[in-house]
């Protein structure tokens, strides 16, 4: 949604900006230049960053708004490379032949404590 007036706000910009022959058939109305309609823009601006001093309960509601919107994308998201994963993912040959180790076995072990003893590290395969 918010897309959609950006590109309603650009659009109608640009508008603005490229001049139109009207000739006589329309009566004589304002036109508005390119200068004014930024210094309208900027101004618009200047009111919208003004709202948190003026309502601040619009600025919770809008926080509120956009951490459920990331939350939901952010789950989107993860959904969709979980189902991209499983249908169009490659299962690792080289952890499945034992050439590499998977990565939970390549996870630093915690040192062992004073009450622990230290357990002799497994010898590598000779070939």
């Amino acid at each position: 949604m918010g897309f959609l007036l950006r590109i309603a706000f650009w659009f109608s910009l640009v508008l603005l900006v490229i001049p139109f022959d009207f000739g006589s058939e329309q009566p004589k109305a304002e036109h508005v230049g390119p200068i004014e309609t930024f210094l309208a823009a900027r101004e618009a601006f200047v009111d919208l960053t003004g709202i948190c001093e003026r309502k601040p309960d619009v600025c919770e509601v809008g926080k509120s708004a956009m951490n459920t919107v990331g939350v939901r994308a952010r789950e989107a998201a993860r959904i969709a490379y979980e189902v991209l994963d499983e249908n169009f993912g490659e299962t690792d040959k080289a952890t499945l032949t034992g050439t590499i180790k998977p990565p939970s076995e390549l996870a630093p072990k915690a040192p062992p404590t004073a009450d622990e003893p230290a357990k002799p590290s497994p010898k590598p395969p000779q070939s």
